[in-house]
């Protein structure tokens, strides 16, 4: 199925499912499709991050925040992630990708996944995302209040503290 399709179905049925709250796990069960693999004949590792910014998509709509940024000319932004796989999916298996807010800071917040199969972990890891405006990245403070929500107390997961520190040094090792 064509990615714009993906898109299309995930909005249609993010809008007809019932509101999130941020924290909950989204859970979705999907099948590797033909146009989902690699020369390997397993799901190309780009396409996990597709299906993950997808789910990005249905959370951002089910929370309320969709409409939040849409409203005030704000537009997501990725800023990163990292990913382990362990196990390869296969063409036409189904499999449960698991999503939720693990954590954020002062402007970024960190979405953790996981890839399952038969209660098993194939690939799992964190993507940070804001929102951004015309001058730069949106606090957190205002963008829960976009929603009607207090900011949590900033809190960072122990992979993402790491990760966050070796981010730093790739950056600043950069050419």
């Amino acid at each position: 199925m064509n990615l714009y399709l993906r898109l299309l179905w995930t909005l249609l049925r993010a809008w007809r499912s019932p509101r999130l709250v941020l924290g909950q796990t989204l859970e979705r069960t999907l099948r590797v499709l033909p146009n989902d693999l690699d020369v390997n004949g397993h799901m190309n590792n780009g396409r996990y991050l597709t299906v993950i910014d997808l789910m990005l998509v249905e959370y951002f709509v089910r929370t309320g925040f969709a409409q939040a940024m849409l409203q005030r000319g704000w537009r997501p932004m990725a800023g990163g992630s990292f990913i382990t796989y362990r196990r390869g999916l296969k063409p036409l298996q189904t499999y449960t990708l698991r999503f939720r807010l693990d954590g954020g800071d002062a402007h970024w917040n960190y979405m953790r996944f996981e890839f399952m199969r038969h209660g098993r972990v194939c690939a799992a890891g964190y993507m940070k995302g804001a929102a951004v405006a015309r001058d730069g990245l949106v606090p957190n403070a205002l963008s829960y209040a976009a929603i009607g929500l207090a900011v949590p107390e900033p809190t960072l997961p122990e992979p993402v503290r790491h990760w966050l520190a070796a981010e730093h040094g790739v950056m600043n090792a950069a050419w």
